[in-house]
């Protein structure tokens, strides 16, 4: 049985990253920064509620009479008791022989073409923990994005305002960064699994290591654009915010009534339809707000069974971090030209430079991790070396001007030139039929 060593991890950021929120909200409401204090305060505590509702959801806390449980929810325990739970599980397998095993069936995967289908037995225990590991996986996710990366952006967004880093400041944006990193990488690993449900699928080091070191350029040098942006551009900063926001927040609802397919219900049988929407609605705040800050390899898809799209789209994948890259520029664009008093020893050339250098590196080691380390690579209908370069054609192709544009100039062009000719040819044989009166015109 595995180790749930991820249900470790996922507490120690959760618990570390929530002690140093209030320890730091303490200290701004000593040197009497209100508005640092509760903003703070919102950002650790919001994701903290959100935690203990999705983990009552995925165990189905609240359809099995589990008072005590929910109160201890309520009381913001709930991922400490979970993990001793887990740990008890862990500890107590294989010392009392379970009265009955579930057999599940999964692909290996393909070698030489051949795909060889095995059975595993799975007990009581190690189908306990990993519902456990995917709730802490999910909780991971919501912790970084709706938590840890706005806290991130904000403590930066103060060191820059009061141009001073504190060390218990440090010590919080170091905490955030690698949660939120954690929680992207845990997103990659979800994504991986609910796609390639049916193979047995194992993730290497070298694929973590890619992963760690895509997100981590990619989040940082995100975080570091917005921050600097939003120091000089205050106004703009809620416009740029929301527009990001709500495309990718209204993204999948656009599709799914494109599709004019039925209201999804079978996401929780105890669910009516108002409780129904306000999970997917959820759902998708939720993938705007991993969006807003890195890719997200969960692709949501209303109208699917799973709520998710398993089809690898390059096409999708390319323009994000095409548009995104451009994003970045632009902004850093703006900061350069508005940029204050507070920059004045900041070589902005050099920093641009390797803000820009910093997300060009993220897409490299993503490039690397599709194309080299990722565990289900032999199951591509297309390598994404071949998905980049039919979607760049595919880009030429548009920006091209049309054919028969081309040919119509073309056919206009020698028209002219023809006319041009002719006209020429008829003045030379009519001074031919007159010679005469021509000399006598040019005397």
């Amino acid at each position: 049985m595995k180790f749930p060593g991820s249900v470790l991890v996922s507490l120690i950021l959760f618990v570390a990253e929530t002690a140093a929120a209030l320890c730091l909200s303490g200290a701004y409401r000593a040197a009497g920064d209100r508005m640092w204090q509760w903003l703070t305060l919102l950002f650790a505590l919001l994701p903290c509620a959100l935690v203990q509702l999705s983990l009552v959801f995925i165990h189905r806390d609240v359809s099995r009479d589990r008072p005590l449980v929910l109160l201890l929810h309520l009381l913001q325990l709930g991922p400490l008791v979970r993990c001793v739970e887990v740990f008890y599980i862990y500890f107590r397998a294989g010392r009392v022989e379970e009265p009955y095993v579930s057999i599940t069936k999964k692909k290996q995967m393909p070698k030489d073409g051949y795909s060889e289908e095995i059975e595993k037995e799975v007990g009581q225990a190690e189908g306990k923990l990993c519902t456990h590991r995917s709730a802490f996986s999910r909780a991971s996710v919501i912790q970084a994005f709706l938590g840890s990366a706005p806290q991130l952006t904000l403590q930066l967004y103060i060191c820059v305002l009061q141009q001073e880093i504190t060390a218990a400041r440090s010590i919080f944006m170091v905490l955030s960064l690698l949660s939120i990193v954690y929680g992207a990488l845990r997103c990659n690993i979800l994504a991986i699994k609910i796609k390639y449900d049916d193979y047995d699928v194992s993730v290497k080091p070298a694929a973590y290591l890619c992963i760690f070191m895509w997100r981590s350029f990619e989040i940082a040098t995100r975080v570091t654009v917005l921050v600097l942006f939003s120091s000089v551009l205050q106004i703009w900063t809620l416009p740029v915010v929301l527009v990001n926001f709500f495309v990718f927040f209204f993204y999948p609802w656009i599709l799914f009534w494109q599709s004019k397919s039925p209201f999804p219900e079978n996401i929780e049988k105890a669910l009516s339809r108002v409780g129904t929407t306000i999970v997917l609605c959820l759902l998708t705040f939720l993938y705007a707000g991993i969006n807003m800050f890195c890719w997200s390899a969960v692709q949501v898809k209303l109208n699917d069974p799973d709520l998710i799209n398993k089809s690898q789209n390059w096409y999708r994948l390319t323009v994000y971090y095409m548009l995104r890259f451009i994003e970045n520029a632009f902004l850093l664009l703006m900061w350069y030209i508005y940029k204050t008093d507070v920059y004045l020893y900041v070589c902005a050339p050099l920093l641009v430079l390797q803000l820009l250098i910093g997300y060009c590196m993220a897409v490299l080691f993503m490039l690397v991790f599709y194309q080299f380390c990722h565990p289900c690579k032999k199951l591509f209908s297309s390598s994404i070396s071949e998905g980049l370069l039919s979607c760049f054609k595919f880009l030429c192709f548009i920006c091209k001007p049309p054919k028969s544009t081309v040919l119509m100039d073309k056919a206009e062009v020698k028209s002219e030139n023809t006319d041009e000719a002719w006209s020429s040819s008829k003045t030379i044989d009519s001074q031919k039929a007159n010679p005469h009166q021509s000399v006598s015109s040019n005397a």
